[in-house]
């Protein structure tokens, strides 16, 4: 199967999104502690990383999983490579945060959870914890509530003839939002499954439908279409209805499927630039990122607390490259090495 630089390029800068957003706190952070002022860049809405990612796991799963619908034992191995793919590093990088919490509390700024927040984290199940909020114990992990969620309808879905499998997860999400959204607030999971932000899986299964089809776009197009899902972000960014459920599916999402499209409805590219192949690179090393980069950025910001504070650009900078650098090492030799181990041993 061809790459596909477009979507590995996007997967990189829906990474360094979240990323920026991060730093940009924790910059806020040594401000304060300087006694200085910092003022975050709002030029993007930086958290719109995550709808980006749902968009491109909707399409890479249409994507690549394609040799998987009407097969024998499909829905098996869909699952077991899901759970190679995400379970390692993400249970790795709980650990991590549990190991931290524990020597340094103040350091993360969280408090103790229970044994059943715990559990629940590692076992993608959302459970508030107790400040009331829906995030397992390493908060990052919200986000894989979700990709589970849709894991899990997807695997189902594989047990049907293959030209069901795509309504059917269609039908489940907009199910879950439409009884949240008609009849809610619905008891856990099922209002954390019902939000909105759902659909966007199903927005880029479309994507991969299409392409699956044979859709491909005149590069004219595709470049109208990125600077139409470009401007969208930016007008989602000073929008404060775009911060609610609702809002940030009906401009962030657009947003997101318009660049999803453009990078995954264009000819096979053969001969990339550097720049296309190194922010390839880090697409492929985007889940890590998206892992690990508050390690990285905490790790940096306790040593500019205590010798710079006041360095918050400085900061930034190194922060960022710090973060990319941890990502693409845990990617080598962590990530991939355990996604082999793991595929190997469940026969996936």
């Amino acid at each position: 199967m061809p790459q596909l630089y477009g979507i590995q390029v996007l997967r990189a800068l829906a990474a360094l999104m979240v990323a920026v957003h991060h730093v940009q706190a924790d910059a806020g952070f040594l401000a304060a502690r300087a006694g200085t002022s910092f003022t975050p860049s709002h030029a993007l809405p930086w958290t719109a990383g995550v709808d980006l990612f749902f968009v491109i796991s909707g399409f890479i799963m249409v994507h690549s999983s394609a040799g998987l619908f009407d097969r024998q034992g499909g829905a098996r191995l869909f699952i077991a490579r899901r759970i190679a793919r995400i379970v390692p590093l993400y249970w790795a990088a709980t650990t991590l945060f549990l190991a931290v919490l524990l020597a340094s509390p103040a350091l993360l700024n969280s408090g103790a959870p229970s044994l059943q927040q715990i559990a629940a984290s590692y076992l993608f199940w959302p459970m508030s914890n107790a400040a009331g909020e829906l995030q397992p114990v390493y908060s990052l992990g919200w986000t894989l509530n979700y990709e589970m969620l849709f894991y899990a309808l997807f695997g189902a879905a594989l047990l049907a003839p293959g030209r069901l499998v795509v309504p059917l997860v269609c039908v489940a999400l907009a199910g879950l939002v439409g009884a949240q959204a008609l009849a809610g607030p619905l008891p856990l999971p099922f209002g954390f499954w019902g939000q909105p932000i759902v659909l966007e899986f199903a927005a880029g299964m479309a994507v991969g439908l299409l392409r699956q089809n044979g859709l491909r776009l005149d590069g004219r197009l595709r470049w109208l279409m990125a600077t139409v899902g470009i401007a969208l972000f930016v007008i989602a960014s000073g929008d404060g209805w775009a911060q609610t459920s609702w809002g940030a599916v009906a401009l962030r999402g657009p947003a997101a499927l318009l660049l999803v499209t453009a990078a995954a409805c264009g000819r096979n590219v053969t001969a990339p630039s550097a720049l296309v192949r190194s922010l390839a690179v880090l697409g492929d090393a985007s889940y890590a990122l998206y892992l690990v980069h508050p390690f990285a950025m905490r790790a940096l910001r306790e040593v500019f607390a205590r010798l710079a504070p006041s360095a918050t650009g400085l900061f930034i900078v190194l922060a960022l490259v710090a973060a990319v650098l941890a990502a693409l090492a845990v990617y080598h030799w962590f990530e991939r090495p355990m996604t082999r181990v793991l595929r190997r041993a469940l026969r996936a």
